[in-house]
């Protein structure tokens, strides 16, 4: 078989370094792919805008494409499942209805609250004024986030009433994000240990992936501007046997069945961001889509074929399938350009 593959970072690069091991696939595209994939045996970038649908669609009939693996966030709240499975193409990623889990944190902390899964309080503003009104009646630290999509990098930590008038100077007024900021959460602050939960989810099928967690500040020790990750690692010890279960009946299954309830059940990597203290857990965020960097280790402990997983649940099958992991430990680094 054949397999396209949105994206064009390291996380897409894992992903198709996997598929190649699977001795089913004849040959795996990445669009538009980067420099290390384009030196993988199997593997070919092709010069395609993922936002060209009707490109990628005439790209997968003449390739006579099986699969096709959307790796970022924009393509999946953009649509680009909907298109391609409408054209009757099999895709692994969740709809753009379901998407908007991540599309936008005022949509995924109301739907929280409806549906009983741990998060941290908030409010949500589309003007400046409203917020800066707000920030008079809030303990500090804070944190102020970007509503919409900002590469992982839309969130930021406020010690002070004045850290968060910059915050939303920056966000609103600014535009440090684009069309991201023109709203905005405004949340507690909570204390903890992070760790992503990464599962395979098919309507209200499940199979979680091995644990992992991911640094996103910039420095050593855990300082300085979020980022979208500077590396992980995998097991994440934070993430006991207990505390595994608590994120499936606290977090995981309740999201699903909310999904089905309106009426967009989920299909795709779904990703809880999630804090940790005192065995009690809070829901961060959710990604809807495999973590970057968490999917270069957690990729480089799976046994069994990535591909068969993701058809499994596809074909509504997540029930009958078994997957393999290494009792080894793995860690990625991220190297970034200076700025």
């Amino acid at each position: 078989m054949k397999i396209l593959i949105i994206g064009s970072g390291g996380r897409e690069h894992a992903l198709a370094w996997k598929c190649a091991h699977d001795i089913s696939v004849e040959h795996i595209f990445v669009c538009p792919g980067n420099a290390g994939t384009h030196l993988e045996d199997k593997i070919s970038n092709i010069e395609i805008n993922a936002s060209d649908f009707g490109a990628i669609e005439n790209f997968c009939i003449s390739e006579e494409i099986s699969l096709v693996i959307i790796g970022p966030e924009q393509p999946l709240v953009d649509g680009l499942t909907n298109y391609l499975q409408s054209k009757g193409i099999d895709t692994f990623g969740p709809s753009k209805e379901a998407a908007q889990l991540e599309g936008s944190k005022t949509f995924s902390k109301d739907f929280f609250v409806k549906y009983n899964i741990p998060t941290a309080k908030y409010k949500s503003f589309d003007g400046f004024d409203n917020a800066l009104n707000y920030l008079d009646e809030i303990n500090y630290p804070t944190v102020v986030k970007a509503d919409g999509l900002a590469a992982g990098k839309g969130v930021i930590i406020c010690e002070s009433k004045n850290d968060a008038i910059e915050a939303l100077q920056n966000i609103i007024k600014d535009n440090a994000f684009g069309s991201a900021g023109n709203k905005v959460v405004i949340e507690e602050f909570l204390e903890g240990e992070e760790a992503s939960f990464i599962a395979v989810v098919s309507k209200d099928k499940i199979i979680p992936l091995v644990t992992s967690q991911d640094h996103k500040a910039v420095g050593d020790g855990d300082v300085g501007l979020n980022t979208g990750g500077m590396g992980a690692y995998s097991p994440a010890p934070v993430v006991t046997d207990e505390i595994n279960r608590k994120i499936l009946d606290e977090v995981m299954y309740p999201t699903m069945h909310g999904l089905i309830q309106e009426n967009s059940p989920y299909l795709g990597f779904l990703y809880a961001g999630l804090m940790i203290k005192d065995n009690e857990i809070k829901v961060l965020e959710f990604n809807c889509r495999f973590g970057d960097p968490e999917t270069q280790p957690i990729l480089l402990r799976l046994k069994s074929s990535l591909v068969e997983l993701c058809k499994a649940a596809i074909d509504d099958d997540l029930d009958n399938h078994k997957i393999e992991w290494t009792k080894q430990h793995a860690c990625g680094v991220v190297i970034a350009s200076a700025g």
